[in-house]
């Protein structure tokens, strides 16, 4: 195995035609026009409170939808010229802006995947907006379990055998939802799953949240697009340069565009904000002609971090070396720096809190057994130097006894009616430690790392219970379930 290899080459792209900015360059050109107005936004890109917070450039480009700058909602102009630049950038059939954040991609994908009533097969360990999503579309999800990766304790990608296992016990289903990478970098036998899923004619959706590098670096692993999957969603604003809240949905060969339009304006804002838009074209911009050389560097940064992590004491920092070494992981993202804390006695939310307040140093999350920082195409100084010195010194100064791993539990769910009854039906609060055996009418989530314990429809059990105790004793917060009341609403 080629571990972390893309399947195929990087694509070649015309480079002339991705240096064009449709959007952001009409925006400008509209603000040089200074027409009279008296449309929305009632700021009316000159009110002196927002431009001396935002700068007036900022306030100014904030435009609502005009001619010369097009709509969103049913593009004909520089925004559907934007799009087909991104999808000729990720090679894809079509790209779909985005201004929802991710989740709309997501839920953009589920809803035009299946209906209601038709199954799902997804991993556990996906984004509660995945199983949002399944609740929109009237879905059952059937979930696989997605592997465990026992000295991080940390859950993982999910194995062929177990997908093969779920196609063949789930031949009505209609789609398969996979993450490409996982939070911490683990990525499943992508292309491998689009094959076995298109032979029962399955559509292969992913959920490529942190897999923006993936189009545009070399020796990273294989895109969705690459791998022949028909949906994913890619948030660009997470590592790719664009601003927070922005997106993008690619969709493959075999999907109907006009369909998939009419599903996203079903929850899309008709209000699209054109910084965000603007920041997509900008974003997809630098990607196509700088990506590669920009995440050489990323990839520099964090390998020279990992070298000099490996040498302090209590520090263990995920690889592929000692990821790679289980059925349910196929390749692993080298951009990401994922640490293991618990031979210095410390939690990873221990080490997280200590970053912050004594190093003035902001991680993505710690949580019960690990530290994750994700370096990225904007940082303009080396971070993760850093961060090696501050893990140097806290090695030093708070190391203590080591405590025994913690590994994470995947406790299989029991889905005992579809979640979009289950949020809709009557409920009522009761003690979580009184609960067994009902049925759960809300989430339960343990953050970080933000994985569902319980989603709506599932029967509540003893582990379950126990791991709600356990993961509060431990620092995490529990979303759902009244936090720290104790009470949780189940069917009646």
């Amino acid at each position: 195995m080629n571990i972390g290899l893309t399947s195929t080459p990087i694509k070649q792209l015309n480079k002339t035609r991705q240096a064009q900015t449709p959007i952001a360059t009409a925006l400008v050109e509209e603000c040089k026009l200074n027409r009279i107005a008296l449309d929305v936004p009632g700021h009316k890109g000159v009110f002196t409170p927002l431009s001396e917070y935002f700068g007036e450039r900022a306030v100014a480009l904030d435009k609502n939808s005009r001619p010369e700058i097009d709509n969103l909602t049913s593009p004909t102009g520089v925004i559907k010229e934007a799009e087909e630049l991104a999808a000729e950038a990720f090679g894809a059939k079509h790209a779909f802006f985005m201004v929802n954040g991710t989740t709309s991609a997501v839920q953009a994908m589920v809803m035009s995947a299946i209906k209601p009533g038709e199954r799902i097969i997804l991993p556990r360990n996906v984004h509660l907006s995945v199983i949002n999503a399944v609740i929109l579309a009237g879905g059952i999800p059937v979930y696989v379990d997605p592997g465990v990766h026992e000295e991080f304790g940390i859950p993982l990608g999910v194995s062929e055998e177990d997908i093969i296992s779920a196609i063949e016990s789930n031949n009505e289903a209609r789609a398969i939802l996979i993450n490409n990478p996982t939070y911490y970098g683990v990525c499943s036998s992508l292309k491998k799953i689009v094959e076995l899923a298109h032979k029962r004619n399955m559509q292969v959706l992913v959920d490529e949240a942190h897999g923006t590098y993936f189009y545009f670096g070399n020796g990273l692993p294989a895109s969705a697009m690459s791998a022949g999957a028909d949906y994913s969603a890619v948030s660009i604003h997470k590592t790719g340069g664009s601003l927070t809240q922005s997106s993008v949905l690619l969709i493959g060969a075999g999907v109907d565009k006009e369909y998939v339009r009419s599903i996203i304006n079903l929850t899309m804002t008709t209000s699209a904000s054109y910084l965000l838009l603007a920041s997509l074209d900008i974003a997809r911009k630098t990607l196509a002609l700088e990506g590669n050389k920009l995440i050489e560097r990323v990839k520099q940064r964090v390998n020279n971090a990992v070298n000099a992590i490996k040498e302090i004491p209590g520090f263990t920092p995920l690889t592929a070396q000692n990821t790679v070494v289980n059925k349910a992981v196929f390749a692993f993202d080298s951009t990401k720096l994922a640490v293991n804390t618990y031979k210095t006695g410390l939690t990873g939310i221990e080490v997280y809190n200590l970053l912050r307040k004594e190093y003035n140093i902001q991680l993505e999350f710690g949580d019960i057994s690990n530290i994750l920082a994700i370096p990225a195409i904007g940082d303009g100084f080396d971070y993760c130097a850093k961060l090696v010195d501050a893990l140097n010194d806290i090695s030093k100064k708070y190391s203590r006894e080591e405590k025994p791993a913690y590994v994470y539990e995947y406790i299989k769910p029991i889905v005992k009616i579809p979640p979009r009854d289950a949020f809709y039906y009557p409920k009522e609060k009761i003690s979580i430690t009184s609960a067994k055996g009902r049925i759960s009418g809300e989430y339960v989530t343990c953050y970080p790392p933000g994985i569902p314990l319980l989603a709506p429809g599932e029967v509540i059990t003893d582990e379950i219970i126990g791991h709600v105790e356990y993961a509060k004793k431990k620092g995490c917060k529990i979303i759902g379930g009244e936090g720290e009341s104790n009470y949780i609403s189940v069917v009646k």
